[in-house]
């Protein structure tokens, strides 16, 4: 039997059969690919073959940027940074019909674009606003659904880990990805915006909440700006030049820590509990990351992604047709899987398939990045949407029947980025960035 089919087989059963067993992810993964090499090369050669890999999957400068950003994720989280994003949000779209729910919408995208984190977000956010929003008469399931909807914005809109995990498997410039997600990460937040302001239509007795005064509107917007700042540090830094990501990285966590001090929210006897935290995050994440590899190599030792593609190219040569059949796999694997392990799985084996057809490297990034986002907010395993239902203390089945509508516009939303290149390349070109 073929090399390819043998590992193939043993790789999807045996992560399939795991996962369905509520095996950790990484254990299904990690077991599956040291399986299918012993199948390929022999059980002497892949203990050694799999040490390796793994060890050399991890090794990476580029990686250090994951753990910093983690921890400067939850350093915002526990620093006093949502509450003061949210009265920003209040002021920039406090005249807009709904104007608490497009709240929600703009400080999970601000909060999310100094976080990276989506979970992060609808728990930060969701937790201060939803109670308000209660007070002014939205039905419940409809404002855990915003917020659960509007939360992965985040992951788009750089500093983004997600993104930084396609830059290490593409070799692709992260600085590029992060320029890239500007655009795409709008479009979601404006997306939700759009099916909050249909549902305020039907809606009369949900309205305005007023104009904020502007003697407060900007202390509150003074208030928010050593937050929204270090947007500006971060990324600012990574293109002029001043430091790598990686660096930028640690940067954050400094800038992050010293934010909290001044805000008076983190304590040094919290520090130990901030740490841990981030601590088992990172662990997650490097874990995966390392055994992904394993996977990788078998993959390319037994020739999995090229027969992949030919089976793929046999069925159509048109690009189109390619773009929407490797979106709606992605859109099926986000159900089940967290988007860090799908790209590391599924990348490796589309990227050269699109590559072939001329598509870039960094649009196919954002267009993985934004498909698999949606698989956050989907049964049966997205974490955003369980983390926002417990946090409005709500079940999981009515939030899903008011997240349909921001479905739909998300998934129409994808196929407008994925089929205009312009939207993810238009920024990175103007900046120069474009093919780095």
């Amino acid at each position: 039997m073929d090399a390819a089919l043998i590992a193939g087989i043993i790789l999807v059963v045996g992560i399939a059969v795991l996962l369905l067993a509520r095996v950790p992810i990484a254990v299904a993964v990690g077991f599956s690919a040291f399986a299918a090499v012993a199948a390929v090369i022999g059980m002497e050669k892949a203990s050694f073959v799999a040490a390796q890999r793994l060890f050399t999957g991890v090794n990476s400068f580029t990686l250090l940027a994951i753990p910093f950003f983690i921890l400067a994720g939850v350093l915002m989280n526990n620093g006093g940074i949502a509450g003061r994003l949210i009265d920003a949000a209040k002021v920039l779209v406090g005249r807009m019909p709904g104007s608490l729910a497009q709240t929600n919408v703009v400080a999970n995208a601000l909060f999310g674009s100094v976080s990276g984190a989506a979970v992060a977000s609808a728990a930060a956010v969701g937790g201060v606003i939803g109670p308000r929003q209660a007070k002014e008469g939205y039905d419940r399931n409809f404002s855990a659904a915003v917020n659960v909807a509007s939360a992965p914005s985040g992951m788009l809109i750089p500093p983004s880990n997600t993104l930084i995990v396609y830059s290490l498997v593409s070799s692709t410039s992260i600085a590029t990805l992060f320029v890239a997600g500007y655009i795409p990460g709008i479009l979601w937040a404006v997306a939700c915006m759009f099916i909050v302001w249909l549902y305020v239509r039907r809606r009369p007795g949900v309205g305005i909440t007023g104009r904020v005064p502007l003697k407060l509107a900007l202390v509150t917007l003074w208030r928010a700006v050593p937050s929204i700042l270090m947007i500006v540090v971060v990324i600012g830094g990574i293109l002029a030049g001043i430091f790598t990501p990686t660096e930028s990285a640690a940067i954050a966590v400094v800038y992050c820590l010293v934010l909290g001090f001044v805000y008076r929210a983190v304590k040094v006897r919290d520090l130990p509990g901030i740490i841990l935290d981030a601590t088992r995050t990172t662990s997650i994440v490097m874990l995966l990351v390392g055994v992904s590899t394993i996977m990788s190599w078998v993959m390319a030792f037994s020739g999995i992604p090229g027969a992949i593609s030919n089976a793929m190219l046999g069925l159509t040569d048109n690009p189109s047709v390619i773009l929407i059949l490797i979106m709606i796999i992605l859109l099926v694997v986000g159900t089940f899987m967290d988007p860090t392990p799908a790209i590391l799985i599924f990348v490796p084996i589309f990227l050269p398939i699109v590559t072939e057809f001329g598509v870039d490297p960094i649009h196919f990034g954002i267009m993985v990045t934004f498909n698999l986002c949606l698989g956050t907010i989907t049964p049966p395993v997205g974490n955003v949407l369980f983390v926002g239902a417990k946090i409005a203390k709500l079940r999981v089945e009515p939030v899903i029947r008011s997240l349909i509508p921001f479905f739909i516009a998300l998934i129409v939303m994808l196929f407008v980025v994925a089929f205009i290149p312009q939207l993810s390349m238009w920024l990175p070109e103007l900046l120069g960035l474009a093919g780095s």
